[in-house]
């Protein structure tokens, strides 16, 4: 037997491990049911030898750690998690503890959906949202408020003036996640997988713009902090919510734990045909009194206990196991199942990522699989039925040559896919193209995959150049057209010609260069003939582009097809020269400069004060560094403030950030 120590010692790396997956890499590797009885465990021996506890046992946390890149925010309110049950006994245990906590009294409850997405706590002043940050590890999270002003459904103003604090869930709706990872699959971005995941991943971008490209709602469930109006129940607060217009989630009171445990099977039921996805229900008292009473523990509170569905899994066999060929030229191996019946939906295929994916779940045709539908949406390999083979399941192996070109495929070191490197290969010339018009690329309305695919088919293109060549002619003859709709669309691609040169970079689809290099390279180069003429060091001068992304981008110009290929788009009438402010403005003390933003700012949002200092020429980071020139400090700033001192960084006021940009 493992001796206590090793256990809990092992127990606590894993937990470690697995919650900086889940929280700062929104990258989960095991499913919540598993954590939670890794967690129980760690509890229980803890209990039972608490001289061996951890200083840092997972036992004391939330969540997870603040991310550097992003400024700090020490929440006024611990912003507490919940105790997890995944059975009616567990809720009666509860409503058992709950009426010991209040002196044997008659508890009523709300019962609410618990939505899968990520927490956040919204700040508000004399109406107006000042602070957005995420939940972080309870006491400090992350500075998102950029990016929180972007969802819609957050109130930029509410009609009250008091100071308060909100918190929500913010989270992606089933239709926009499947037309998310279309759109990322499209654009070779990373392919979320599940919502939860896509809607922190969105949350946690540095560029705002991305963020508000993104299908991002919000439900708040909680009053943090108040300075104005007082509550004496949660369906008031539910109910204050609501009237500020912010967006609330349906509720149920219940008078007693048995109508609580009645709105089991009815939100089960439910579940299937909500827009967004649920992963439970949440259970509160309804009397703020009692909750004072019953108090929390060290990361939870006694008041209220998540009820978590089992995720519905069905099994099929496994037909077949295809590949397809991405814009990148990876080579994606997909399973094709017997159709089966999943949380509502007709399964007849799941990707499965690369090789290592499939040694590792030892997936072969002929298997007897068991799926789910990973966050309600994205079909996925739960595990194999190992015990049901017969023998006559065949291994899959990789193919050596691209199924388009026949080209052989490659697997470079570090990478966990492989790749055709034929430049012409079909598949990914049509991906190419597919990129090209999408809506974070040359945004060409009218345009998408079926059509690109059926010009392709007709020989009208066969590079993104002739898509300017397109004649209204040509394109009302083709089925489903029409004279109409080839108006437009001729409309909608002579627009295009006018984007900016940062639209144009990212649309060439050069290795590694995602939208916001193409937007720092638009920038800083300010026409395409001085890009193309960049050297590596002068590429790797410039923040965040790397050696390897120089390499690509070098390489890639060098290219005599691509020299081509801009002659053409050149002579068709695209813009090729940045449009944007200049980066640095020479006549400014700002301009080259490192800021960065702490504490409250009375005068600016941090967006606005962002805004000014990229306008003349600086930059601002999220960290405090020797490299940094000044630190703006505003109201409670804390320790950023502390290393600037210790730095010697020099230290300005609003009034003083005002005479800087003025000069």
């Amino acid at each position: 037997m493992t001796d206590p120590k090793s256990r809990i010692d092992f127990l606590t790396d894993e937990l470690h491990r697995h919650n900086h997956n889940y929280y700062d890499l929104d990258n989960p590797e095991i499913t919540d049911a598993e954590y939670d009885s890794l967690a129980k465990e760690l509890r229980a021996l803890e209990e039972q030898y608490p001289l061996l506890k951890r200083p840092d046992s997972p036992s004391h946390r939330v969540g997870g750690e603040a991310l550097k890149q992003f400024g700090q925010v020490i929440h006024r309110v611990q912003v507490i998690s919940l105790d997890n049950s995944y059975d009616r006994q567990d809720l009666i245990e509860f409503d058992r503890r709950v009426r010991g906590g209040i002196g044997g009294a008659e508890p009523e409850y709300v019962v609410e959906p618990k939505i899968d997405g990520l927490s956040v706590v919204l700040q508000y002043r004399d109406g107006k949202l000042i602070q957005g940050a995420t939940r972080g590890d309870g006491v400090i999270g992350e500075d998102i408020t950029r990016n929180l002003k972007t969802v819609k459904t957050i109130p930029l103003k509410i009609h009250e003036k008091s100071e308060m604090d909100f918190r929500g869930e913010v989270y992606i709706s089933k239709k926009g996640f499947v037309n998310l990872n279309r759109m990322q699959e499209v654009t070779g971005g990373i392919i979320f997988a599940n919502p939860r995941n896509a809607a922190a991943g969105s949350l946690r971008q540095l560029d705002p713009k991305v963020t508000a490209s993104r299908p991002l709602d919000i439900f708040m469930f909680n009053i943090q902090f108040s300075e104005g109006p007082l509550f004496t129940t949660h369906v008031e607060t539910l109910e204050f919510l609501k009237s500020q217009g912010f967006h609330i989630s349906d509720y149920t009171f219940c008078a007693n734990i048995d109508e609580v445990l009645a709105q089991i099977p009815i939100w089960e039921e439910k579940r299937k045909s909500l827009e967004y996805d649920i992963d439970g229900l949440v259970i509160k008292v309804n009397d703020l009194a009692q909750r004072s009473l019953l108090g929390e523990k060290a990361k939870s509170p006694r008041w209220a206990i998540a009820y978590k569905f089992k995720a519905e899994e069905a099994t099929t066999t496994v037909r077949d196991i295809s590949v397809q060929v991405g814009r990148t030229g990876a080579i994606t191996p997909r399973a094709e199942f017997e159709p089966v019946r999943v949380a509502g939906s007709l399964i007849t295929f799941s990707t499965l990522h690369n090789e290592d994916y499939i040694r590792e779940k030892d997936i072969r045709i002929g298997d007897h699989v068991i799926i789910h539908k990973a966050g309600d949406v994205i079909p996925e390999v739960v595990r194999v039925v190992t015990e049901d083979r017969t023998g006559d399941e065949t291994p899959f192996v990789m193919p050596s040559e691209c199924p388009s070109c026949g080209s052989g495929l490659v697997r470079l070191p570090g990478e966990a896919v492989r790749r055709c490197v034929n430049k012409e290969c079909p598949a990914q010339t049509l991906r190419g193209l597919i990129h090209f018009v999408s809506r974070e690329a040359m945004n060409i309305d009218g345009l998408g995959a079926a059509l690109i695919e059926k010009l392709a088919d007709e020989g009208l293109i066969t590079d993104c150049a002739d898509i300017y060549q397109l004649k209204k002619e040509q394109l009302a003859e083709l089925e489903g057209m029409g004279e109409k709709s080839a108006d437009n669309l001729i409309t909608a691609i002579e627009a295009s010609k006018g984007n900016d040169l940062s639209k144009l970079i990212f649309a060439l689809g050069i290795k590694l260069v995602g939208s916001k290099a193409g937007k720092q390279l638009a920038a800083h180069f300010r026409s395409m003939d001085a890009l193309a003429a960049a050297g590596r060091a002068e590429l790797t001068a410039i923040d965040e582009i790397g050696e390897k992304m120089a390499d690509s981008i070098t390489a890639w110009f060098a290219d005599p097809k691509n020299a081509e290929l801009i002659r053409r788009l050149r002579d068709a009438g695209l813009n090729m020269a940045s449009q944007a402010p200049a980066v640095e403005k020479t006549g400014s003390p700002v301009s080259g400069k490192t800021f960065v933003l702490t504490g409250t700012l009375e005068r600016y949002t941090r967006e606005e004060a962002s805004e000014i200092i990229e306008g003349l020429g600086g930059r601002t980071s999220g960290s405090v560094s020797a490299k940094t020139d000044f630190v703006l400090a505003g109201r409670e700033a804390g320790s950023k403030l502390e290393k600037a001192r210790t730095l010697g960084v020099r230290i300005i006021s609003e009034e003083e950030f005002e005479e800087l940009v003025r000069q």
